[in-house]
């Protein structure tokens, strides 16, 4: 599953979901790199 998580306040990243940690934040992968950030919701 594709997820979209912001890293900063401009900056985003999506990548293939790889786990969610306990403090809401989610981790997902883009090639070899791992990223952990905040989710961002699908509008409406």
């Amino acid at each position: 599953m594709i997820r979209t998580i912001r890293l900063g306040s401009c900056v985003s990243v999506q990548g293939a979901f790889v786990l969610c940690r306990a403090n809401g934040r989610i981790v997902v992968r883009v090639g070899t790199r791992l990223f952990e950030g905040l989710p961002i919701e699908a509008a409406a």
